[in-house]
């Protein structure tokens, strides 16, 4: 996706965490958990991998998006992320000392960029806990679309299933919607199943169309003649969603306490209708999702953003 949006810009390949993901939402966190010294290991592995790149690459600035070791002494970093405070699902004590443990590593860096508006924020109590790091800033939210140049309108009953996330969850919840939506002839049901790797399938349905990818000029014309998005509930999705002020169907990955709290604020709104994957019934579903307002449209932090990066550089220099 890198290399296609930027494809002029040099890349240095960063290995990531290598977490696996439960099939049960039940044991989703008791594996994660299993995973921290993992995680840990990375973490070190990627502050040498810092050291390394900067002795040959001198950068002015490195900004992370949720990657923790990439703080070293003498170079400016900046970290990215909408979850300050972390919802374990254990209970307000849990959360608590998560977020003083999530608030120190946060506070190792030159400032915390906050992915969210500072009023009205759409993370909720994510993005504005009762204390915010010392270093916080709001920057907006992000998104890497754009309204079409033309104004398209919603296509009646056009329903846009759009697959993201880690598998073994991500294809458990295509091969559900799949079976649901090939009975349900009233709606034409297009597939975005995000997987680039993935092979196209076949012999379905009149009323069904698969693509196991879309750019992000494809994707932004999907969700725009969509009447009703079907998703994770995923802060990045969501803040798609927001950018083109969409309805949608929210399904939160099962066991992933972040994604089950932003699909349940969002409900609580007014603004999605929000259901369990276990529960899915697409034809009651999309029908009743269909009765909610949708995401008012916001603005886009790209000039907060921008703000924030001309700052950082300005001090550089002085």
């Amino acid at each position: 996706m890198l290399k296609e949006n930027f494809p002029h810009l040099p890349q240095l390949v960063l290995p990531g965490y290598q977490i696996t993901y439960s099939s049960s939402g039940g044991t989703f966190v008791a594996k994660i958990v299993a995973q921290i010294p993992k995680i840990l290991r990375a973490i070190s592995r990627e502050r040498q991998w810092l050291r390394e790149m900067q002795a040959v690459h001198q950068f002015d600035l490195v900004i992370s998006d949720n990657r923790y070791g990439l703080k070293i002494d003498g170079l400016q970093s900046v970290i990215m992320t909408h979850q300050l405070q972390i919802m374990t699902g254990f209970g307000s004590t849990a959360d608590n000392v998560m977020r003083k443990l999530h608030y120190r590593m946060l506070e190792k860096f030159d400032a915390c960029w906050v992915v969210d508006e500072q009023d009205n924020g759409l993370a909720g109590a994510l993005s504005h806990p009762m204390q915010l790091p010392a270093n916080a800033h709001y920057i907006g939210l992000l998104s890497q679309l754009q309204p079409p140049a033309s104004a398209v309108k919603p296509e009646p009953k056009c329903v846009l299933a759009l697959l993201s996330g880690p598998e073994p969850m991500r294809g458990i919840l295509e091969e559900k919607l799949l079976q649901q939506a090939s009975s349900i002839t009233d709606y034409q049901f297009h597939i975005i199943a995000g997987n680039p790797t993935g092979s196209a399938r076949t012999h379905l349905p009149p009323h069904m169309r698969y693509a196991s990818h879309a750019s992000a000029n494809e994707l932004a014309n999907a969700l725009a003649r969509a009447e009703l998005v079907v998703c994770r509930s995923g802060y990045s999705t969501l803040m798609d969603l927001a950018t083109l002020g969409k309805k949608a169907l929210l399904i939160p990955t099962p066991g992933q306490s972040e994604q089950e709290y932003l699909a349940a604020h969002l409900q609580v709104q007014g603004i999605a209708l929000c259901r369990q994957q276990a529960a899915l019934n697409l034809k009651k579903d999309v029908t009743e999702a269909l009765h909610y307002a949708g995401f008012p449209t916001r603005v886009q932090g790209t000039g907060l953003m921008q703000k924030v990066i001309d700052d950082s550089l300005r001090r550089l220099k002085n």
